[in-house]
């Protein structure tokens, strides 16, 4: 019996018939950025972008083809779309079908079991977003909740070196992934799925199709809290989670430097046109404190988080020091929260983490603009 290769899945994958019913899909070479090892199977299926929608079941077929595969535990399979040669970039007028004045959005599926879906973002990045989301995780779990947490970031994710999960994730009987688990929270990342050092050189559509996957294609179980940890920007990822997805709200992470609160304005303004509660801001690395002589120096200057949160009229939840605490725990896969839960920069994230939550549970915003006063250091 022929082993899980790159030959083996692309022998199976000509079982599926091409969009225009003439030939199969590794036949029209529509088979792209395939990946194969340890039982992992990747791969994107290029279709035209104005099929996108409707070749969905294509893309099932393709991934049952392969799953059945001896050794074949995890397969991931993307639709991304192209643009066919000589095709207008965006459809005519007479093309393109505006929804009756007052007619209500198309609903927004939800993901079963999953009571709150929190997006965490940055409008750039080095800002610490993952970090922070890793850490909020953690102490929405010490609250007593329930929680998930979901790296949307697929060129660089980082959840796995985070929260110290290694593994890929098991496959049941209906093709469902199990999450990864570490520290009481349950975990997805496509870090999980391919090689550590991979690059992932996919195109938008593949991005969107394969964060719909592991959002929904996962057994989370029940969830108080999903922590969506979105890549740095306001680009496919973030639309589609807002306009897909039911987000509960948004936090936005922000250092205090100009040209980091610059880009977490633009974030707020894409979550606020949207139509997506921004929850709060939180400023990190507020300022640096010296492992040495215990002083503190404002690196990147300090407030100006908080400022811009005053001037969007949006909740601010706190601040988080720059310490090499902080970087150690992160490095070792033992987040602070978990490492030194009695520190005082483990018990900022449980304050913030406990306004988040607040906003949460009131979604008119009133209280929770009423933000908690933190000092560290």
């Amino acid at each position: 019996m022929a082993g899980l290769t790159q030959e083996r899945v692309l022998e199976v994958l000509k079982q599926v018939k091409s969009p225009d019913g003439k030939s199969n899909i590794v036949d029209q070479d529509l088979v792209a950025d395939l990946f194969v090892a340890d039982g992992r199977v990747v791969f994107s299926i290029k279709v035209p972008a104005e099929r996108a929608t409707e070749l969905e079941g294509l893309r099932q077929a393709a991934e049952k083809v392969v799953g059945v595969l001896p050794g074949a535990e995890t397969v991931l399979v993307a639709l991304t779309a192209e643009k066919q040669p000589g095709s207008p970039s965006t459809p005519p007028p007479a093309a393109r079908k505006a929804p009756p004045k007052g007619a209500p959005l198309p609903a927004k599926q939800d993901v079963p079991g999953v009571k709150h879906i929190i997006a965490v973002a940055s409008g750039k990045g080095g800002v610490g977003k993952s970090t922070t989301s890793a850490n909020l995780a953690l102490a929405l779990s010490a609250m007593g909740l329930k929680v998930g947490l979901l790296d949307a970031d697929i060129y660089g994710p980082s959840i796995p070196k985070l929260m110290g999960a290694t593994g890929q994730p098991e496959v049941t009987e209906n093709r469902t992934m199990k999450p990864l688990e570490a520290h009481g929270i349950k975990l997805m990342s496509i870090g999980f799925l391919v090689e550590e050092d991979t690059a992932m050189i996919w195109r938008g559509p593949m991005v969107v199709s394969a964060l719909n996957q592991m959002l929904r294609e996962v057994d989370w179980g029940e969830l108080d809290a999903l922590i969506v940890d979105l890549p740095p920007g306001t680009g496919d990822v973030q639309l589609t989670m807002a306009q897909k997805v039911p987000l509960t709200g948004a936090l936005v992470v922000s250092t205090p430097q100009d040209l980091a609160l610059l880009d977490a304005r633009r974030g707020i303004a894409m979550f606020e046109k949207v139509a997506i509660p921004v929850l709060g801001v939180v400023e990190n690395m507020s300022h640096f404190i010296c492992p040495d002589c215990g002083g503190t120096h404002e690196i990147f200057g300090h407030g100006g988080a908080k400022a811009e949160a005053e001037k969007m009229k949006v909740p601010f939840l706190g601040e988080v020091p720059l310490t090499m605490e902080i970087r150690q725990q992160s490095d070792t896969g033992v987040p602070i929260t978990v490492s030194n839960p009695d520190s005082p920069i483990a018990k900022a994230y449980g304050v913030i983490a406990a306004g988040l939550w607040q906003g949460v549970m009131q979604p008119t915003g009133d209280a929770a603009r009423s933000a908690p006063k933190i000092v560290v250091g």
